[in-house]
């Protein structure tokens, strides 16, 4: 997972090794225990100021800050109110993390504060997956029962923990409770316009646009509510579309994702009205897309696959080769077609678990 990650440019923690540790690990089933190396910027989360913030530590709340302001943020240390920029970088850095793993539909699975990286990376890869037919409401993690996690939901969750994250520098941010309280509120309240501007223009480039347009909101909208009626392949649409910037054969590609091809016709048509706003030539936009749309995902029923080999007969050549494949994943791979395939009905993975 974070492999990819890094090869379609998504700030990510990267995997190192994993270490066995020759002793079973009891979750749903028995499994073999091991211990993960990951290597970061810092492992520094959000759960790590509320450790002090919760023992009344304001010391230990300000070291730590000033510790990540020298890492991660140098540039505050000059500004007037360096934690309040603190504070700001970190929310920047989030909102414009969770836009992108929105672009790619990725699920983390528990965004708890202790799994929000300050540094703005994707940390503690545990029920993740990604998303296959569009759907905001889409769940893997088994322990997310109420889908406070789900695909649609996480910006809302990363401004809940980002709240957290102010409310511990609130003794750093002023000596006047109110006034601590009004400059955490104006921070928080740039998470919004800052994560929507960057995902609007990451989903119109998606969409084969260079520039934003009035109707761009509406336009999104109808489309997407078109993918979650007809079950469409999130992944798949999208890389559908290069082949598609103009009217022929290519059409076949999107038209047969949906439950009624006939409803992609009128998607289609209104994609290519919005195109037409723009100068940009087909072979041009449907290459830029092709860099932009990933071709292969880390699909859950394929991880599922090399653990399986891995855990039950000890082969890791399909781990080899699926991360060969994720290596590259903007590239088509003719060799490997397979693994852009969605599930079949009877692979499908419908639970993820931390752990796996």
């Amino acid at each position: 997972m974070s492999e990819f990650m890094a090869a379609v440019g998504i700030p990510t923690t990267r995997a190192l090794a994993a270490v066995a540790t020759g002793e079973p690990v009891y979750r749903e089933a028995m499994l073999p225990g091991a211990v993960l190396v990951r290597v970061a910027s810092s492992h520094i989360r959000v759960g790590t100021f509320q450790f002090f913030a919760a023992r009344q530590d304001t010391q230990g709340v300000k070291a730590l800050a000033d510790h990540v302001i020298s890492r991660h943020y140098p540039e505050a240390a000059d500004a007037e109110e360096p934690y309040r920029a603190l504070l700001d970088a970190v929310i920047a850095a989030q909102a414009g993390l969770i836009a992108r793993w929105l672009l790619v539909g990725f699920i983390h699975g528990v965004m708890n504060t202790d799994n929000m990286s300050v540094a703005g990376e994707t940390i503690d890869y545990g029920p993740c997956a990604f998303m296959d037919t569009y759907d905001p409401g889409t769940v893997y993690s088994s322990i997310d029962q109420f889908g406070r996690y789900a695909y649609g939901n996480q910006p809302n969750i990363a401004l809940w923990n980002l709240t957290r994250l102010a409310e511990t520098l609130l003794p750093l941010l002023h000596d006047d409770e109110e006034r601590a309280i009004s400059a955490a509120q104006d921070a928080l309240g740039a998470f919004e316009p800052q994560f929507t501007g960057s995902y609007h223009a990451g989903l119109m480039n998606k969409f084969g646009a260079q520039t934003l347009q009035e109707g761009d909101a509406a336009f999104v909208s109808a489309a997407f509510t078109e993918l979650a009626r007809h079950q469409v392949d999130f992944t798949l649409f999208f890389r559908g579309l290069s082949s598609a910037v103009e009217p022929g054969d290519g059409d076949e590609k999107v038209r047969e994702l949906f439950v009624d091809p006939t409803a992609a016709d009128a998607v289609l048509a209104q994609w290519r009205a919005r195109l037409a706003l723009e100068p940009e030539d087909a072979s041009s936009r449907g290459r830029r897309m092709d860099g932009t749309n990933p071709a292969f995902i880390p699909r859950n029923h394929r991880i599922e696959a090399v653990i399986t080999a891995a855990t039950d007969r000890g082969d890791f050549a399909p781990f080899e080769e699926l991360m060969a494949v994720l290596s590259r994943p903007f590239e088509d791979q003719p060799q490997f077609a397979s693994y852009a395939n969605p599930p079949l009905e009877h692979e499908r993975v419908r639970a993820t678990f931390c752990g796996t």
